[in-house]
């Protein structure tokens, strides 16, 4: 079997591509094929991989992302596949995995934050313009048999802007290294990397992984965070206006106590010296950090727009607020604190999204598809 997937900026090493390697080990389980349609293919990236490289000249985003959608529709009429897998918003495509969420939603929530004026420059967008409109014919296609959502969240977007049938929507989480993130990693690394920081032993310390920070709500964890007496933070993770968050955690009187680490090779440690981990994301499909920090024995605070809401059992295992609602925050930062024992129940919730369970639900899938 000829499988193509489609994702237009590969990197192997992405959130989404996660996924999309997830989805690759599943079809070659099965004999399948897969071929990575791309723009280019990262020197980081398996050589042993089957890839294409699809990049017309551009000179917009719009125009990238509406050249590379038509050549990639062009190479599917001459070379055929059995089953076309895109994670970009094609009309051509058999299958679209939904691992950047619903445009139309994500937009929806960042106008709760925006002046009147980033509104209307947002509305008038020629990228964000052809996005949605790439997003609903994809939808309306009578081409598309099925989309794989990371969580419920998407999969309730997906029917409520476009009205697709439930029947059609497949839920399939990531899974997680439960052997790689674990609690015991806080004896190897916890002392060493607040001694490092210079975070007392005896701080709470609560922390962020990702990059993004407008999207992902650093301001409000922040603020969130300033309120809580004694309280430390790590920010881990690139962000272009980095440093004007870092003056914004000053002004809040966070001076000694905001510790800001760019992105890291290895988070795993960070994890270690930490008691909550905290990401109030104004839009998040899901996020697998989530997850990875559960993992490792923290009680996580998501927000109501976070597909992570999935596996948390507020109050018990972890907490979800409101991605504005920096009181909340706070107050969920504190209830986690105050519990030793919610890390564990947190491990726990974690436990059965394995990569087996989730290649068997891709398995099924394909199954279905290519009968």
């Amino acid at each position: 079997m000829k499988l193509a997937l489609i994702r237009a900026k590969y990197n192997p090493f992405g959130g989404a591509e996660r996924f999309l390697n997830s989805a690759a080990d599943a079809l070659v389980a099965q004999g399948a094929r897969p071929t990575i349609i791309t723009r280019a293919w990262p020197q980081s990236a398996d050589t042993g991989i089957a890839h294409r490289i699809v990049n017309p000249r551009y000179f917009t985003s719009a125009g990238r992302d509406r050249g590379f959608a038509h050549d990639v529709c062009e190479l599917l009429q001459t070379e055929k596949f059995d089953l076309v897998q895109s994670y970009e918003r094609l009309a051509c495509c058999d299958v679209f995995h939904a691992v950047d969420g619903v445009h139309a939603e994500w937009l929806a929530q960042r106008r709760r934050v925006q002046t009147p004026m980033k509104k209307f420059g947002v509305a008038v967008n020629p990228h964000h313009r052809y996005v949605l409109d790439a997003e609903r014919r994809m939808y309306q296609s009578s081409k598309l048999k099925a989309v794989i959502c990371i969580s419920q969240m998407v999969k309730q977007d997906v029917i409520r802007h476009y009205g697709v049938a439930a029947d059609k929507l497949h839920v399939i989480y990531g899974s997680i290294d439960t052997d790689a993130f674990h609690p015991q990693l806080r004896d190897e690394h916890r002392f060493a990397t607040r001694k490092q920081l210079g975070i007392s032993p005896d701080a709470p310390v609560a922390i962020y992984v990702g990059s993004g920070f407008e999207r992902k709500g650093v301001a409000e964890f922040l603020v969130a965070a300033a309120t809580v007496p004694d309280l430390h933070v790590i920010v881990v993770g690139k962000d272009k206006a980095a440093a004007t968050y870092q003056a914004f955690a000053r002004s809040l009187g966070l001076i000694d106590r905001a510790h800001f680490t760019g992105a890291l090779a290895d988070v795993r440690p960070y994890y270690a010296a930490s008691d909550v981990f905290v990401m109030p994301s104004l839009y998040e499909p899901f996020g697998l950090v989530f997850g990875e920090a559960m993992a490792c024995g923290l009680p996580v605070v998501a927000s109501m727009q976070s597909g992570a809401a999935d596996w948390i059992e507020h109050g018990v295992d972890s907490f979800v607020a409101d991605a504005l609602d920096t009181d909340a925050i706070a107050k969920s930062i504190q209830a986690a604190l105050a519990d030793p024992a919610m890390g564990a129940r947190a491990r726990a919730r974690v436990l059965p999204f394995t990569q087996a369970a989730t290649s068997a639900q891709y398995a099924a899938l394909y199954r279905q598809l290519l009968a």
